[in-house]
Protein backbone atom coordinates (compact mmCIF):
# COMPACT_ATOMS: atom_id res chain seq x y z
CA UNK A 1 0.00 0.00 0.00
CA UNK A 2 1.24 3.27 -1.08
CA UNK A 3 1.70 6.60 1.45
CA UNK A 4 -1.45 8.43 0.97
CA UNK A 5 0.78 11.53 0.04
CA UNK A 6 1.66 9.49 -3.00
CA UNK A 7 -2.23 9.57 -4.47
CA UNK A 8 -2.33 13.48 -3.32
CA UNK A 9 0.24 13.59 -5.54
CA UNK A 10 -0.75 11.77 -8.36
CA UNK A 11 -4.33 13.76 -8.11
CA UNK A 12 -2.40 17.01 -7.66
CA UNK A 13 -1.59 17.05 -11.37
CA UNK A 14 -5.03 16.45 -12.21
CA UNK A 15 -6.44 19.45 -10.01
CA UNK A 16 -3.86 22.11 -11.07
CA UNK A 17 -4.70 21.39 -14.15
CA UNK A 18 -0.86 20.12 -15.53
CA UNK A 19 -3.27 17.02 -17.16
CA UNK A 20 -6.52 16.72 -18.15
CA UNK A 21 -9.18 14.43 -16.48
CA UNK A 22 -10.80 13.70 -20.12
CA UNK A 23 -13.97 13.62 -20.44
CA UNK A 24 -15.19 10.71 -22.35
CA UNK A 25 -13.44 7.04 -22.69
CA UNK A 26 -12.04 4.98 -19.86
CA UNK A 27 -9.56 6.41 -17.56
CA UNK A 28 -7.50 3.37 -16.58
CA UNK A 29 -5.75 3.06 -13.51
CA UNK A 30 -2.69 0.18 -13.31
CA UNK A 31 -1.59 -1.14 -9.94
CA UNK A 32 -4.32 0.50 -8.69
CA UNK A 33 -5.18 0.33 -5.00
CA UNK A 34 -8.47 1.02 -3.07
CA UNK A 35 -7.99 4.38 -1.27
CA UNK A 36 -10.47 7.50 -0.74
CA UNK A 37 -8.73 9.08 -3.71
CA UNK A 38 -10.34 6.97 -6.26
CA UNK A 39 -13.41 9.10 -5.50
CA UNK A 40 -11.98 11.98 -7.30
CA UNK A 41 -12.49 9.87 -10.57
CA UNK A 42 -15.10 8.98 -12.58
CA UNK A 43 -16.25 5.53 -10.79
CA UNK A 44 -18.78 4.73 -14.39
CA UNK A 45 -15.28 4.89 -16.53
CA UNK A 46 -12.71 4.08 -13.82
CA UNK A 47 -10.87 0.44 -15.59
CA UNK A 48 -8.65 -0.73 -12.84
CA UNK A 49 -6.11 -3.48 -12.92
CA UNK A 50 -4.18 -5.59 -10.17
CA UNK A 51 -2.95 -8.73 -10.33
CA UNK A 52 -2.04 -9.16 -6.60
CA UNK A 53 -4.94 -11.12 -5.23
CA UNK A 54 -5.52 -8.74 -2.07
CA UNK A 55 -5.83 -5.96 -3.73
CA UNK A 56 -7.85 -7.24 -6.68
CA UNK A 57 -10.47 -8.41 -4.58
CA UNK A 58 -10.83 -5.58 -2.15
CA UNK A 59 -11.39 -3.34 -5.61
CA UNK A 60 -14.22 -5.58 -7.03
CA UNK A 61 -14.99 -5.39 -3.78
CA UNK A 62 -15.26 -1.55 -3.41
CA UNK A 63 -17.47 -2.09 -6.83
CA UNK A 64 -14.97 -0.87 -9.31
CA UNK A 65 -14.31 -2.68 -12.65
CA UNK A 66 -11.20 -4.58 -12.26
CA UNK A 67 -9.76 -6.29 -15.69
CA UNK A 68 -8.75 -9.54 -15.16
CA UNK A 69 -5.10 -10.64 -13.32
CA UNK A 70 -3.68 -11.99 -16.48
CA UNK A 71 -4.47 -9.04 -18.49
CA UNK A 72 -1.34 -7.86 -20.07
CA UNK A 73 -3.30 -5.77 -22.96
CA UNK A 74 -5.27 -2.73 -21.66
CA UNK A 75 -7.90 -0.88 -22.90
CA UNK A 76 -7.08 2.21 -25.28
CA UNK A 77 -7.56 4.70 -22.14
CA UNK A 78 -7.01 8.46 -22.76
CA UNK A 79 -5.55 8.58 -19.11
CA UNK A 80 -3.60 5.85 -17.86
CA UNK A 81 -2.50 6.12 -14.06
CA UNK A 82 0.32 4.38 -12.99
CA UNK A 83 1.06 3.18 -9.59
CA UNK A 84 4.51 1.78 -10.56
CA UNK A 85 6.37 -1.37 -8.88
CA UNK A 86 8.92 -2.04 -6.96
CA UNK A 87 11.30 -4.06 -9.18
CA UNK A 88 12.30 -1.50 -12.15
CA UNK A 89 12.14 -4.04 -14.92
CA UNK A 90 8.41 -5.31 -14.31
CA UNK A 91 7.88 -1.13 -14.35
CA UNK A 92 9.84 -1.17 -17.65
CA UNK A 93 7.30 -3.78 -18.64
CA UNK A 94 4.57 -1.91 -17.56
CA UNK A 95 5.36 1.35 -18.55
CA UNK A 96 5.48 0.25 -21.99
CA UNK A 97 2.69 -2.05 -22.46
CA UNK A 98 1.03 1.47 -21.11
CA UNK A 99 2.36 3.21 -24.01
CA UNK A 100 2.05 0.51 -26.60
CA UNK A 101 -2.25 0.20 -25.72
CA UNK A 102 -2.65 4.07 -25.07
CA UNK A 103 -4.27 5.88 -28.03
CA UNK A 104 -2.75 8.85 -30.10
CA UNK A 105 -2.70 11.36 -27.93
CA UNK A 106 -3.17 9.52 -24.81
CA UNK A 107 -1.51 10.78 -21.49
CA UNK A 108 0.24 8.39 -18.96
CA UNK A 109 0.62 9.67 -15.16
CA UNK A 110 2.82 7.84 -12.69
CA UNK A 111 4.12 8.72 -9.61
CA UNK A 112 6.69 7.62 -6.97
CA UNK A 113 8.00 8.99 -3.58
CA UNK A 114 11.53 10.19 -4.14
CA UNK A 115 12.98 7.81 -1.71
CA UNK A 116 11.62 4.95 -4.27
CA UNK A 117 13.37 6.47 -7.12
CA UNK A 118 11.13 8.47 -8.93
CA UNK A 119 13.27 10.31 -11.40
CA UNK A 120 15.08 7.50 -12.19
CA UNK A 121 11.27 5.69 -13.59
CA UNK A 122 10.53 9.04 -15.02
CA UNK A 123 13.33 8.69 -17.19
CA UNK A 124 12.72 4.70 -18.24
CA UNK A 125 9.24 6.31 -19.06
CA UNK A 126 10.99 9.46 -21.21
CA UNK A 127 13.57 6.55 -23.13
CA UNK A 128 10.31 4.92 -24.68
CA UNK A 129 7.86 8.06 -24.65
CA UNK A 130 10.12 10.61 -26.16
CA UNK A 131 9.12 13.05 -23.78
CA UNK A 132 7.84 13.85 -19.89
CA UNK A 133 6.88 16.67 -17.65
CA UNK A 134 6.92 16.42 -14.31
CA UNK A 135 5.57 18.17 -10.86
CA UNK A 136 7.21 17.23 -7.00
CA UNK A 137 5.12 17.65 -3.56
CA UNK A 138 5.01 15.94 -0.27
CA UNK A 139 8.69 14.86 -1.43
CA UNK A 140 6.86 12.86 -4.39
CA UNK A 141 6.98 12.99 -8.12
CA UNK A 142 4.09 12.87 -10.85
CA UNK A 143 5.27 12.78 -13.82
CA UNK A 144 3.67 11.95 -17.38
CA UNK A 145 4.15 11.25 -20.67
CA UNK A 146 1.73 12.09 -24.19
CA UNK A 147 1.92 8.91 -26.59
CA UNK A 148 3.07 10.55 -29.49
CA UNK A 149 3.87 7.60 -32.24
CA UNK A 150 6.79 9.94 -33.85
CA UNK A 151 8.74 10.00 -31.26
CA UNK A 152 8.24 6.51 -29.06
CA UNK A 153 11.41 4.42 -29.26
CA UNK A 154 9.46 1.17 -30.42
CA UNK A 155 11.96 -1.03 -30.37
CA UNK A 156 13.22 -0.45 -26.48
CA UNK A 157 9.11 -0.76 -26.23
CA UNK A 158 9.35 -4.45 -27.33
CA UNK A 159 12.00 -5.39 -25.88
CA UNK A 160 10.94 -4.27 -22.14
CA UNK A 161 7.93 -6.34 -22.86
CA UNK A 162 9.92 -9.25 -24.08
CA UNK A 163 11.98 -9.13 -20.94
CA UNK A 164 9.51 -10.07 -18.48
CA UNK A 165 7.84 -13.15 -19.99
CA UNK A 166 8.64 -15.96 -17.94
CA UNK A 167 12.03 -17.56 -18.50
CA UNK A 168 14.35 -20.12 -17.71
CA UNK A 169 16.59 -19.28 -14.28
CA UNK A 170 19.55 -21.02 -12.82
CA UNK A 171 18.65 -24.15 -10.46
CA UNK A 172 15.97 -24.68 -13.08
CA UNK A 173 13.45 -22.61 -11.88
CA UNK A 174 10.89 -20.39 -14.70
CA UNK A 175 10.77 -16.65 -13.05
CA UNK A 176 10.07 -13.12 -14.37
CA UNK A 177 10.91 -9.70 -13.13
CA UNK A 178 8.77 -8.38 -9.85
CA UNK A 179 8.40 -11.84 -8.33
CA UNK A 180 10.56 -12.71 -5.08
CA UNK A 181 14.29 -13.40 -5.63
CA UNK A 182 13.21 -13.61 -9.22
CA UNK A 183 16.25 -14.26 -10.62
CA UNK A 184 18.14 -16.67 -8.62
CA UNK A 185 17.20 -19.15 -5.79
CA UNK A 186 16.48 -17.18 -2.59
CA UNK A 187 18.77 -18.60 0.13
CA UNK A 188 16.40 -18.94 3.03
CA UNK A 189 14.11 -21.05 0.64
CA UNK A 190 17.28 -22.86 -0.23
CA UNK A 191 17.99 -23.74 3.50
CA UNK A 192 14.87 -24.89 3.93
CA UNK A 193 14.67 -26.95 0.94
CA UNK A 194 17.89 -28.60 2.38
CA UNK A 195 16.34 -29.01 5.81
CA UNK A 196 12.62 -30.62 4.91
CA UNK A 197 12.88 -34.71 5.63
CA UNK A 198 12.78 -37.17 2.44
CA UNK A 199 10.05 -38.88 4.98
CA UNK A 200 7.22 -36.53 5.04
CA UNK A 201 4.39 -37.60 3.47
CA UNK A 202 0.81 -37.38 2.26
CA UNK A 203 -1.08 -33.97 0.89
CA UNK A 204 1.39 -30.68 1.00
CA UNK A 205 0.91 -27.02 0.50
CA UNK A 206 3.01 -24.56 -0.70
CA UNK A 207 1.77 -20.89 0.61
CA UNK A 208 3.55 -18.03 -1.04
CA UNK A 209 4.64 -20.29 -3.21
CA UNK A 210 6.36 -18.07 -5.43
CA UNK A 211 7.69 -19.39 -9.05
CA UNK A 212 7.38 -23.13 -6.93
CA UNK A 213 10.90 -23.85 -6.28
CA UNK A 214 9.31 -25.45 -2.62
CA UNK A 215 7.31 -27.64 -4.16
CA UNK A 216 9.85 -28.90 -6.97
CA UNK A 217 12.47 -29.80 -4.03
CA UNK A 218 9.53 -31.73 -2.25
CA UNK A 219 8.46 -33.54 -5.14
CA UNK A 220 12.14 -34.55 -6.46
CA UNK A 221 13.30 -35.60 -2.93
CA UNK A 222 10.23 -36.70 -1.12
CA UNK A 223 8.83 -39.66 -2.65
CA UNK A 224 5.97 -40.45 -0.21
CA UNK A 225 4.53 -37.02 -1.07
CA UNK A 226 0.84 -37.65 -3.02
CA UNK A 227 0.85 -34.13 -3.93
CA UNK A 228 1.37 -30.49 -3.27
CA UNK A 229 -1.14 -27.45 -3.46
CA UNK A 230 0.47 -23.83 -4.22
CA UNK A 231 -1.27 -21.31 -3.27
CA UNK A 232 0.36 -17.78 -4.55
CA UNK A 233 -1.39 -14.39 -4.60
CA UNK A 234 0.30 -12.80 -7.56
CA UNK A 235 -1.32 -13.80 -10.11
CA UNK A 236 1.98 -13.05 -12.45
CA UNK A 237 3.57 -16.01 -11.10
CA UNK A 238 1.11 -18.54 -11.87
CA UNK A 239 3.08 -19.41 -15.43
CA UNK A 240 6.23 -19.70 -13.84
CA UNK A 241 4.91 -21.84 -11.43
CA UNK A 242 4.05 -23.93 -14.43
CA UNK A 243 7.49 -23.58 -16.16
CA UNK A 244 9.10 -24.84 -12.91
CA UNK A 245 7.17 -27.81 -12.49
CA UNK A 246 7.03 -28.80 -16.14
CA UNK A 247 7.22 -32.74 -15.96
CA UNK A 248 5.54 -33.05 -12.74
CA UNK A 249 1.95 -34.06 -12.24
CA UNK A 250 0.79 -34.20 -8.65
CA UNK A 251 0.29 -30.54 -8.40
CA UNK A 252 -1.94 -27.97 -8.45
CA UNK A 253 -1.50 -23.81 -8.44
CA UNK A 254 -4.15 -21.93 -7.07
CA UNK A 255 -4.51 -18.02 -7.19
CA UNK A 256 -5.29 -17.22 -3.72
CA UNK A 257 -4.30 -15.24 -0.69
CA UNK A 258 -3.51 -18.03 1.71
CA UNK A 259 -4.25 -15.89 4.22
CA UNK A 260 -7.53 -15.95 3.88
CA UNK A 261 -8.27 -18.79 1.41
CA UNK A 262 -6.30 -21.88 2.78
CA UNK A 263 -9.12 -23.55 3.78
CA UNK A 264 -9.56 -26.01 6.85
CA UNK A 265 -7.78 -29.38 8.12
CA UNK A 266 -6.78 -30.15 4.96
CA UNK A 267 -3.31 -30.98 4.75
CA UNK A 268 -0.42 -33.20 6.05
CA UNK A 269 2.24 -30.58 5.80
CA UNK A 270 2.77 -27.36 4.74
CA UNK A 271 6.36 -25.37 3.68
CA UNK A 272 6.76 -21.87 3.80
CA UNK A 273 9.08 -18.68 3.28
CA UNK A 274 5.86 -16.41 3.77
CA UNK A 275 6.51 -12.67 3.21
CA UNK A 276 7.12 -9.82 5.40
CA UNK A 277 6.19 -6.94 3.55
CA UNK A 278 2.68 -4.78 2.50
CA UNK A 279 2.93 -2.71 -0.46
CA UNK A 280 6.75 -1.26 0.48
CA UNK A 281 6.57 -1.40 4.30
CA UNK A 282 8.10 -4.41 6.23
CA UNK A 283 5.36 -5.78 8.38
CA UNK A 284 5.70 -9.09 10.08
CA UNK A 285 2.30 -9.38 11.24
CA UNK A 286 1.55 -10.55 7.52
CA UNK A 287 3.89 -13.67 8.22
CA UNK A 288 2.22 -14.29 11.42
CA UNK A 289 -1.29 -14.64 9.63
CA UNK A 290 0.35 -17.08 7.35
CA UNK A 291 0.86 -19.04 10.16
CA UNK A 292 -1.88 -18.70 11.42
CA UNK A 293 -3.58 -19.75 8.53
CA UNK A 294 -0.78 -22.89 7.96
CA UNK A 295 -2.30 -24.07 11.73
CA UNK A 296 -5.88 -24.11 10.50
CA UNK A 297 -5.28 -25.80 7.71
CA UNK A 298 -3.14 -28.65 8.63
CA UNK A 299 -4.76 -32.14 9.95
CA UNK A 300 -4.49 -32.90 13.52
CA UNK A 301 -0.64 -34.10 13.56
CA UNK A 302 0.55 -32.38 10.30
CA UNK A 303 3.77 -30.18 10.52
CA UNK A 304 4.33 -26.63 9.43
CA UNK A 305 8.19 -26.27 7.89
CA UNK A 306 9.22 -22.89 7.60
CA UNK A 307 11.95 -20.53 7.26
CA UNK A 308 12.06 -16.86 7.90
CA UNK A 309 15.07 -13.79 8.28
CA UNK A 310 16.15 -14.25 12.48
CA UNK A 311 14.48 -11.07 13.38
CA UNK A 312 11.45 -11.75 12.63
CA UNK A 313 8.95 -12.07 15.92
CA UNK A 314 7.28 -15.75 14.80
CA UNK A 315 8.17 -17.66 18.21
CA UNK A 316 4.82 -16.01 19.60
CA UNK A 317 2.37 -17.00 17.48
CA UNK A 318 3.56 -20.10 17.02
CA UNK A 319 3.42 -21.05 20.57
CA UNK A 320 -0.29 -19.75 20.58
CA UNK A 321 -1.49 -22.06 17.10
CA UNK A 322 0.90 -25.03 17.72
CA UNK A 323 1.26 -27.60 20.29
CA UNK A 324 5.25 -27.54 19.86
CA UNK A 325 8.01 -26.09 17.79
CA UNK A 326 11.63 -26.02 17.50
CA UNK A 327 14.45 -24.33 15.28
CA UNK A 328 16.20 -26.57 13.53
CA UNK A 329 18.15 -24.56 12.08
CA UNK A 330 20.06 -20.56 12.55
CA UNK A 331 22.16 -20.03 9.70
CA UNK A 332 23.53 -17.21 7.28
CA UNK A 333 20.20 -15.17 8.90
CA UNK A 334 17.69 -17.36 8.46
CA UNK A 335 15.77 -19.65 11.39
CA UNK A 336 14.57 -23.14 9.92
CA UNK A 337 11.65 -23.57 12.28
CA UNK A 338 9.39 -27.02 12.37
CA UNK A 339 5.99 -27.00 14.42
CA UNK A 340 3.73 -29.65 15.02
CA UNK A 341 0.25 -30.72 16.15
CA UNK A 342 -1.88 -27.76 16.12
CA UNK A 343 -4.47 -27.03 18.58
CA UNK A 344 -7.58 -28.04 18.43
CA UNK A 345 -10.02 -24.92 19.01
CA UNK A 346 -12.30 -25.36 22.11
Amino acid sequence: MFDPVVYETLMLALEDGAVTLPENGPVLFLRAEVTPYLSQLPKDRLVCQNSFKPDHDALKAAGFEVLPPEAEHFPAAPLTLILPPRQKDETRALLARALRDAPEGGTLLACLPNTLGSKTIEKLLREIAGETEALSKNKCRAFWAVKDSSRINTVLMDEWIALDAPQPMEGGISSRPGLFSWNRIDAGSELLADSIPEYIKGRGADFGAGQGFLTREVLENCPHVEHMTLLEAEHRALPCIAGTLSGFDNWDAQWADATKDAGTALYDFVVMNPPFHVGRADAASLGQDFIRAAAKALKTGGQLWLVANRHLPYEQVLGECFKAHEMLEDAGGYKIIRAEKPKRKR
